[in-house]
């Protein structure tokens, strides 16, 4: 257990609840909501059970409750006034709330209590939507701002990944009912950001689309082979890290050359770096769009 976090920053607190620093502080002077150790050198540091009451706290707040009031509340009664809101409101906060404290100390049962309560209640897609992808984008600042290791990113989107493959293998025994589009999904050489790909695939199965999922840092050259086999041929990139922004122009360049000479094969891209496309400057068998939501509208 030595790889578990157990002392935190005021710096990291904020980043993980959402609450700036300076009203941390006035919580613990006014209210002695928490009450932090110092380092030799005087620094606050903040333990695992003051994270877990500063989440309770903040969905409290964030729900309507007064500080003050919270304040009252008596330390062993905060959590079961929590579970009452969640079952009340259905609240998604407390469940990622909940993922980030399984993340920070990579505990598999608190990540699987947590899902398994979410989907007795909701879908796979809901809870994708409503609290994977706002747990996923806060895990981006995160990881900027070093309150997150790699190894805490990769533990729990491998988690994500895993809820994934499950639910997308229940509805590939369904025979694909849309014969517009062939869909192929890969990501480019030397990118493994697959999150955003695997739900895109999910969604076209969805739908009805017939999918061939390659997965990861795939040579563009590799993917002539289908050409063989399929007319109508939609490729379809995930761009998180790579191509970067100045070798954008030059891989839109090699799809042309190696896979749509003619523009017969299609080239679809979500992703980050799809922010230093300029759509009305691609070719017309070339599309970027800015999210999921985007793609889905275009199907």
């Amino acid at each position: 257990m030595n790889n578990v976090k157990k002392f935190f920053s005021i710096r990291d607190l904020e980043n993980l609840s959402g609450i700036k620093a300076h009203t941390i502080r006035i919580w613990e002077k006014r209210y002695k909501l928490l009450s932090p150790e110092r380092t030799a050198t005087n620094i606050r540091t903040y333990s695992l059970a003051s994270l877990q009451k500063l989440l309770n706290i903040t969905l409290l707040y964030n729900s309507g409750y007064k500080i003050s009031k919270i304040a009252k509340i008596p330390e062993d009664e905060l959590p079961i006034v929590v579970r009452e809101l969640v079952a009340n409101n259905s609240t998604k906060s407390h469940a990622i709330n909940a993922f980030k404290l399984s993340m920070i100390n990579f505990d598999l049962s608190l990540f699987q209590n947590t899902y398994n309560s979410l989907i007795a209640e909701r879908s796979f897609r809901e809870i994708f939507w409503e609290v994977f992808i706002p747990l996923l984008n806060e895990l981006g600042l995160l990881w900027q701002t070093d309150t997150i290791s790699p190894s805490h990113e990769h533990f729990i989107t491998n988690l994500i990944k895993q809820k994934i493959y499950t639910s997308t293998e229940k509805i590939q025994t369904v025979e694909p009912s849309r014969e517009d589009k062939v869909f192929v999904l890969f990501l480019p050489e030397n990118e493994i950001h697959e999150i955003g790909l695997l739900f895109v695939n999910y969604e076209l199965l969805l739908r009805g689309y017939k999918t061939i999922y390659l997965g990861q840092t795939m040579p563009l050259d590799s993917l002539t082979d289908l050409q063989k086999y399929y007319k109508n041929l939609h490729f379809l990139s995930y761009f998180t890290v790579i191509p970067t922004k100045d070798s954008l122009g030059q891989y839109i360049d090699d799809f042309t050359e190696i896979l749509s000479p003619d523009g017969a094969s299609k080239l679809w891209i979500l992703g980050r770096q799809t922010q230093f496309l300029a759509n009305n400057k691609l070719p017309g068998y070339i599309r970027a769009f800015e999210s999921v939501e985007h793609l889905a509208a275009a199907l």
